[in-house]
């Protein structure tokens, strides 16, 4: 019975993380059929809208950086079962996506407008380019691991989980993280760029940027020599640049 709730936990963790991500993506794309999207609403007082914004990206980038070290992971599995950590992450990851969306601040401005019917389409083209880029990746590396549905699967089937590895396949023959290169995409590519979506756009590429750093650590931590290898072979998130170790430990 134990195992049964885990999965639907996680289930229900799942749905909540990717209902938090798609409705992430919807008002982050400013799209008009949207009630309310990142241009909808206006600009209230300037400090307060900045120190909430910063506020929402600190609590997001604490719980995602914080939750995903593994020296974490080990004190939090002694207080939940080890089949709901992932599922847990990814809840609270939908969760603050709800949040980004609910309560990010407007700011008065406008950074670029562009009107060019050629090169606003270009734009939302690579806008749709880098969401597409993020759903791929998690496919090519391993979806329902990344979000939690193969642990509580494998708990409740009593199942062994597979080995920690990584993909050198396709888009990952190009950049080490495609992923986050989607989400950069996502973020930045955009026909209309107010101060609004340039605050957002600049707290998550630092996020990211800061993310990476932990995460190159950790898997070089696991996966040792191949994943070194890995990374004097192929670029962390930039196409075509060369290849480099980031860390000096």
């Amino acid at each position: 019975m134990a195992s049964l709730i885990i999965f639907l936990y996680g289930v229900i963790a799942y749905a909540v993380g990717m209902g938090g991500l798609v409705w992430f993506i919807l008002y982050i794309g400013s799209w008009d059929f949207m009630p309310f999207h990142i241009n909808s609403a206006k600009a209230g007082e300037l400090s307060s809208a900045v120190l909430i914004n910063i506020g929402i990206i600190l609590l997001f980038g604490l719980q995602h950086t914080i939750m995903a070290r593994p020296a974490f992971k080990k004190q939090w599995t002694k207080i939940i079962p080890k089949a709901a950590e992932r599922s847990t992450y990814i809840l609270l990851t939908g969760i603050l996506m709800a949040i980004f969306c609910i309560y990010w601040q407007p700011i008065e401005g406008t950074v670029w407008q562009i009107d060019n019917v050629l090169v606003q389409q270009l734009l939302i083209g690579l806008h749709a380019l880098g969401w597409f880029l993020v759903v791929l990746s998690s496919f090519l590396i391993n979806h329902f691991e990344l979000f939690g549905l193969q642990q509580v699967y494998c708990n409740m089937t009593k199942k062994a989980e597979p080995t920690d590895s990584f993909t050198d396949r396709f888009l990952y023959k190009v950049v080490r993280h495609p992923l986050q290169l989607g989400i950069l995409l996502g973020i930045w590519a955009t026909p209309l760029m107010t101060m609004t979506h340039l605050m957002l756009s600049v707290l998550m590429t630092i996020y990211i940027s800061i993310g990476l750093h932990y995460e190159e650590k950790d898997l070089v931590n696991s996966l040792g020599d191949k994943y070194k290898d890995y990374q004097k072979r192929v670029p962390m998130i930039v196409p075509l640049s060369k290849g480099a170790t980031n860390n000096k430990d």
